[in-house]
């Protein structure tokens, strides 16, 4: 069976009531993206998407490029194969993720009649621009960068100039922020929705922007505002001290855009609560475990927190409040996970969207790095 066709027939939630940013906080309700709002984030291959990837990230992506009604605004989103292999990978498992990532995407309902998606690695412009803006970042301003000591398994306080630390470290790990401050900047984004743990390399971008417009005297690149997605950091089912990760070695902690409603609901079942009885509420500190169950309603169904607690008044037990919640999620996943099925048998389309969207993206990409090899003196 052919998937063209099906993604723009998906059905779509609607816009969510708030994305706040540490710069700026823009209240969907009250306000609009501005005329001209260019809005790019990227996502790396790493597998299938997951629950936390779903909530903070692809569905605020869906969110935005759907309620958009000025077509002055663009949507860039994209696979960032580039950061993914600052880690090394198998190349045919990577080939594999990479389009499994695009399937998952376009099953999550992104409808690329209305936001442009892309491999990063087919725009050279990335790389390119990367260079440049190395050329300007401080090692000092990327030494302070945390995400870099955690994938590298350092210490937070730790530092390049150690020697342990500087001979382990790779160079393209370290300067990554640097590339991601390019992709963003290459097509002069003013808005990057984005998780809480990304916060700190969008003041870097901001930074680098400041220190390219400053040194050749202009104000070509826009300052980037953060959106930070409404949804609450979805954590492990297992152990809800820690993030929801695809690489936690217990199979039971993370629920797949992809699960069947079987394993959804095996794996809710399996979800640790706490001996409390009686009525449910939220409470992190004390019921964290329940509290993470009541952060997933609340971001599949864009209802608050109260209004969750509310609609669970008549729950008496963790049972209930399982099945409750895994009804909930199969609701919002099953749909995705059929279509994503079916995407997966035509490699052919989803090369055909790949193709589009990098032609689209170079389009933009060429033009602007044309404009700042001018400004730097390179033509």
């Amino acid at each position: 069976m052919s998937c063209r066709g099906l993604v723009s027939k998906r059905s779509l939630s609607t816009a969510s009531k708030a994305i706040k940013g540490t710069v700026q906080e823009i209240k969907q309700t009250d306000a609009t993206l501005p005329s001209n709002s260019t809005i790019f984030s990227l996502i790396q291959p790493t597998g299938k998407i997951h629950l936390g990837n779903y909530l903070g990230a692809v569905k605020s992506w869906r969110t935005l490029s759907e309620s958009n009604t000025d077509p002055t605004n663009k949507f860039i989103y994209g696979i960032a194969d580039l950061h993914a292999i600052t880690i090394p990978k198998n190349p045919q498992e990577l080939k594999d993720y990479r389009y499994n990532a695009i399937a998952s995407l376009l099953a999550s309902g992104l409808d690329t009649s209305k936001c442009i998606l892309f491999f990063q690695s087919s725009v050279p412009e990335h790389a390119e621009l990367n260079w440049f803006l190395t050329c300007l970042t401080s090692m000092g301003a990327l030494n302070r960068m945390t995400q870099w000591k955690s994938k590298a398994q350092q210490s937070e306080s730790s530092s390049i100039f150690e020697d342990n630390v500087l001979e382990k470290t790779k160079a393209g790990l370290f300067c990554y922020p640097a590339l991601q401050a390019a992709d963003i900047l290459l097509y002069k984004s003013t808005h990057v929705p984005v998780g809480d743990d990304q916060s700190q390399h969008l003041e870097l971008c901001r930074n680098i922007a400041r220190t390219f417009n400053s040194t050749f005297n202009t104000d070509y690149f826009p300052l980037p505002n953060t959106l930070l997605t409404p949804a609450k950091k979805v954590l492990s089912l297992k152990n809800p001290a820690k993030k929801m990760s695809k690489s936690d070695p217990v199979a039971t902690s993370c629920v797949y855009v992809t699960d069947s409603p079987s394993d959804i609901e095996l794996k809710i079942r399996k979800a640790t609560t706490d001996s409390i009885q009686g009525a449910i509420y939220y409470d992190p500190i004390e019921r964290p475990g329940v509290s993470n169950l009541i952060n997933i309603v609340s971001g599949l169904t864009n209802k608050s927190i109260d209004e969750v607690v509310e609609s669970l008044s008549h729950v008496t037990n963790h049972k209930q409040l399982k099945d409750y919640v895994t009804s909930v999620i199969i609701e919002e996943f099953d749909p995705k996970r059929q279509l994503y099925e079916e995407l997966m048998k035509d490699r052919s389309y989803l090369e055909q969207i790949c193709s589009q969207g990098r032609d689209t993206a170079r389009e933009i990409a060429s033009a602007n790095l044309q404009e700042v090899k001018v400004i730097m003196g390179l033509d």
